[in-house]
């Protein structure tokens, strides 16, 4: 089965609570369930990985690239708009990469509208709340599939 990773940044855990106007109000909990669904309905196992921490995030990256996953999910938060060591981190996969994000980063604040990341992950998705998630994991489904 296709192991999918799912990197959750800054914040995250507080989906729920925090801004929602523009986060809604599901929680970690339910968006990481919505995708074990949809991971079953498309025949992958999608592990969930959250972090407030900078120093785990790359960490847990380089682990991805040792277990060699099929493809990575990732919705760093306000890292991705300023970690050059997480991008850095993610440039070292083999494997797809998409970004997400629930708001539209570039419909919000001027720092908001630049992603480090841009550059070497495969796609960006943002703009559709709880369904950026869920496009996200079927285009590194997709992106699998064509290998």
């Amino acid at each position: 089965m296709k192991k999918i990773l799912m990197l959750h940044g800054i914040n995250h855990n507080m989906f729920g609570k925090r801004d929602p106007v523009q986060y809604g109000t599901i929680t970690l909990g339910e968006i990481d369930a919505r995708l074990q669904d949809l991971g079953h309905e498309l025949a992958v196992q999608v592990e969930s990985f959250q972090t407030n921490s900078e120093a785990s995030m790359c960490e847990r990256i380089h682990h991805a690239f040792e277990e060699n996953v099929d493809a990575v999910l990732i919705n760093a938060g306000a890292w991705t708009h300023y970690s050059y060591g997480i991008r850095d981190a993610l440039a070292i996969l083999v494997c797809p990469v998409v970004e997400l994000h629930m708001s539209n980063i570039h419909a919000r604040e001027p720092f908001r509208h630049h992603s480090v990341f841009a550059e070497i992950v495969k796609g960006q998705i943002c703009g559709f709340g709880i369904q950026s998630y869920l496009l996200a994991l079927r285009a590194a489904v997709a992106e699998i599939e064509q290998k």
